[in-house]
Formats: C-alpha cells, sequence, structure tokens
C-alpha cells in the first residue's frame, strides 16, 4: 500500500483523535447502549438504535485512523535544511500577479488540509504547481475561471 504524506502535526492530531475515540466515546456509546437495554424492547427502541449507530460510526473512524497511521508518512520539514525551493510541508507566501495580492499557504496532507486555516493538500492544484519551483519563480495555476499566475515571495519550514 503506498504511504500516506503527512506533517508532524496532522500524525500527532490524528493520534489525539484516536486516543478520544477509544477513551471518552467508546465508553460513553458503551454505557448509553447498556442503559437503553435497560429500558426493555429492543425493537422499538430508538435510544438502542440511535447508540448502536454512533457505536458503528466510531468503530468505522478508529478502523480509519488506524489504517492511516499504519500507512502514514511522517514528514518533519522542520528538520530539512532551509532552501528558496516549495516542498511538502513548507509554508509559502505566493503573490497574485494580476491583483497584487499575497496569500501564504502551508502544503500539507490530505487529512490536515483545511483552505479557512490555509493549508491546503499536496494534491491540489495550487500545491502542485508550487511544489518543486522556487522563490521568485511565477507559477500558472488553472482554475475553473481560467489561469491564475502567481509569483513565490518566500519559502520558510515552519
Amino acid at each position: 500500500m503506498n504511504k500516506i504524506p503527512m506533517t508532524v502535526e496532522g500524525a500527532n492530531s490524528l493520534r489525539e483523535e484516536l486516543d478520544h475515540l477509544k477513551k471518552v466515546e467508546r465508553p460513553r456509546i458503551v454505557e448509553a447502549i447498556a442503559e437503553a437495554r435497560e429500558h426493555g424492547d429492543l425493537k422499538e427502541n430508538a435510544e438502542y438504535h440511535a447508540a448502536r449507530e454512533q457505536q458503528g460510526f466510531a468503530e468505522g473512524r478508529i478502523q480509519e485512523i488506524e489504517g492511516k497511521l499504519g500507512n502514514v508518512q511522517i514528514i518533519d520539514v522542520s528538520q530539512i535544511p532551509e532552501g528558496d525551493k516549495v516542498i511538502f510541508g513548507c509554508t509559502v507566501d505566493i503573490i497574485n500577479i494580476e491583483t497584487d495580492d499575497t496569500v501564504t499557504y502551508k502544503i500539507v496532507g490530505d487529512d490536515e488540509s483545511d483552505v479557512k486555516a490555509n493549508k491546503i493538500s499536496y494534491q491540489s492544484p495550487i500545491a502542485r504547481a508550487l511544489i518543486g519551483k522556487e522563490v521568485g519563480d511565477v507559477v500558472v495555476v488553472r482554475t475553473p475561471s481560467g489561469e491564475i499566475e502567481y509569483e513565490i515571495d518566500n519559502v520558510a519550514h515552519l
């Protein structure tokens, strides 16, 4: 199976979620199922069915996270010597050549991406255009509304 690239922060976040699911959610759901069973007839017991559904979602998410963590390739960008080249895990300042607007993005794994926090997946069109380029390079990003040119202003390993 292919390795899943992820930053140190992303891997830690998944581990925390897994820990929460196993130590907090799982016992809470088991308790809710036991309590619902005490109410009698399970066929018409909505609380029981809701708790079982929650259990299914929680167990599915636990398996999903464990699978991802089993195939993760953690990339600690702070251990890589800083340079002007855009790589996975780095933070990039880019300038829209047409509007002169500056945007800062951190290139992360799929599970970590959050556009509102300016974290973009390494598989996104912007990240694919940026990776491998250097400060001062102009990249063209194809979007549904047309092509946008960006100039790479700064690369940081944060």
